[in-house]
């Protein structure tokens, strides 16, 4: 029947006597005990049939015609094709001049006639599985040899772009930040040589311009805090951070780190892109958008509301069309070079924080109240669960924060969809619970959550960047300039808190703003 289990043999088995009662002894017996067994009775027969179908094993008499078993042996492992088939000998020659003639030519055991059935058969299982652990050793040997080829590639590969790379890059312990190698485009961004560099920490050669933290009483630089962090977060990237030069100079450079493992020591590898130049572009066009574009667009907006307010003559019905346009869109530019030079100015530090005591269910509720009418005129409803909690922050910019985040819920909301606004009470920075830590709340989670079309996968990790919207026609369907989030992320991190989002692609996303107590600042 088809479906039946095939009976397969336990191993290939050629015999090779002159004499045929044990020919057919030795058949009938491994016949009987599950092994295909071939037998013939000239060595240079056996020859032939071992070479065009390799046994698992081959028992061979000594004493033969023409070719005697030892010649047979020899034959056997002067060949690739059959030099690992493991041979026992079976011959009446009992000498022991016999028996260590038979292993120097290559066989594994030696059978005296008469022999024992219960001695073959145990003496065959034996090298039976001798040969097959052997067999799998040479084949993980082979996989080893492979993947040691691989590596070794791979490594050479690695050492190949490290060094070739344009872009600085380094690698230090996660332990204590300490550099163990870095390329020669590092070594002409820093200024210093290799000798300088492997052994020391950022810190130590002060790289960086500030410290944010301490641990032992000792102050940790902004590098070794960030590279410290990677064993919870695997990577990290585009970090933003001030790099000086061993002749004091100071650049400005984006950080990508990845996590890897060498030899066992958990590292960071550091890739930098030196973009001093850019940033210097950056604050030409800043300056250009802030004296050459907000006043004639502040002016062309007080044109446009005159010619609304009908002193200047009366539009007609095309007119007044063309006009809303034309304000919406000056509005939305107006919009655009707020939000640039906002960004601009809190990641220069040119904005700062007024951090005063505050009340977190005020600013749950005022953020509500701002955006109601913009929900109601969508018919999105609105549900606040506030919480009773002292803050200290910047009241005026977290509110900031919170209606932005609304009205980006509102904005990508249907028509009877619901937005929700709470805030609970956490006790760690990672949200979860932790052994050995004190009951007390130390963090105030803030979250905003929509029943929206959902952020694709991809766009979760960039949609905090500037000018990264889910959509490349959200800016003109939704009137958003891109940079809503990016200011979001830098108002929270002013206040040592941390914001991100999760989302289902068609259900929904949550956002989250996670705030320090005032215990901890």
């Amino acid at each position: 029947m088809p479906n039946e289990p095939l009976n397969l043999p336990k191993a290939d088995i050629l015999v090779i006597d002159d004499t045929p009662e044990n020919l057919n002894l030795l058949s009938a017996m491994l016949t009987e005990q599950g092994y295909k067994v071939r037998s013939v009775t000239k060595g240079s027969t056996g020859l032939r049939g071992a070479n065009a179908v390799p046994p698992d094993l081959i028992l061979l008499d000594v004493n033969m015609p023409e070719m005697n078993g030892y010649e047979v042996c020899q034959q056997l492992k002067a060949s690739d094709r059959t030099r690992e088939i493991p041979v026992i000998f079976i011959s009446a020659l009992g000498d022991v001049l016999d028996k260590v003639k038979a292993f120097a030519v290559g066989g594994v055991d030696y059978i005296t006639k008469p022999f024992q059935l219960e001695e073959v058969l145990a003496r065959i299982e034996n090298h039976l599985t001798i040969w097959k652990l052997q067999q799998q050793l040479q084949a993980q040997n082979e996989r080893l040899q492979q993947e040691i080829s691989e590596r070794t590639k791979a490594e050479e590969k690695f050492a190949k772009v490290f060094r070739s790379s344009p872009n600085p890059i380094a690698i230090a312990t996660i332990s204590e930040a300490r550099f163990i190698d870095v390329n020669p485009s590092f070594l002409k961004m820093s200024g210093y040589s290799l000798e300088e560099v492997i052994g020391d920490t950022a810190n130590e050669l002060n790289l960086g311009k500030n410290t944010t933290a301490t641990s032992n009483d000792k102050p940790l630089g902004v590098y070794t805090q960030t590279i410290q962090l990677l064993p919870e977060t695997g990577s990290l990237y585009n970090l933003e951070f001030e790099f000086s030069t061993k002749s004091g100079e100071l650049k400005t450079i984006l950080i990508s780190l990845e996590l890897i493992d060498l030899g066992g020591v958990p590292c960071a590898l550091l890739i930098a892109n030196d973009i001093t130049e850019r940033k210097r572009l950056e604050n030409e066009f800043i300056s250009l958008v802030s004296h050459e574009l907000r006043t004639p667009l502040t002016s062309t907006m007080g044109a446009l509301d005159l010619l609304g307010s009908g002193q200047l003559g009366t539009l007609s019905e095309q007119g007044q069309k063309v006009l809303s346009i034309a304000t919406t869109n000056t509005e939305r530019l107006i919009r655009l070079v707020n939000d640039i030079l906002d960004l601009e100015r809190m990641k220069s530090g040119k904005i700062f924080t007024r951090k005063t005591k505050c009340n977190a269910a005020d600013l749950l509720i005022m953020a509500t109240e701002a955006m109601q009418a913009m929900a109601d005129k969508l018919q999105v409803r609105l549900i606040i669960n506030p919480v009773e909690v002292e803050l200290w922050a910047d009241p005026d910019r977290l509110l900031q924060t919170l209606i932005n985040l609304l009205s980006n819920a509102i904005k990508f909301s249907e028509p009877g969809d619901t937005v929700w606004i709470s805030a609970t009470l956490s006790e760690s920075r990672s949200v979860e619970s932790e052994e050995n830590q004190p009951s007390l709340p130390k963090y105030l989670l803030i979250t905003i959550q929509d029943e929206g079309r959902g952020i694709p996968e991809d766009k979760l990790q960039i949609i905090f960047e500037r000018f990264q919207q889910v959509d490349a026609s959200d800016s003109r369907n939704k009137g958003g300039t891109g940079l809503g989030l990016a200011i979001c992320r830098n108002i929270v991190q002013q206040h040592n808190g941390k914001i991100w989002v999760e989302s289902i692609l068609g259900k929904g996303s949550t956002f989250y703003v996670l705030l320090p107590l005032p215990a901890l600042q």
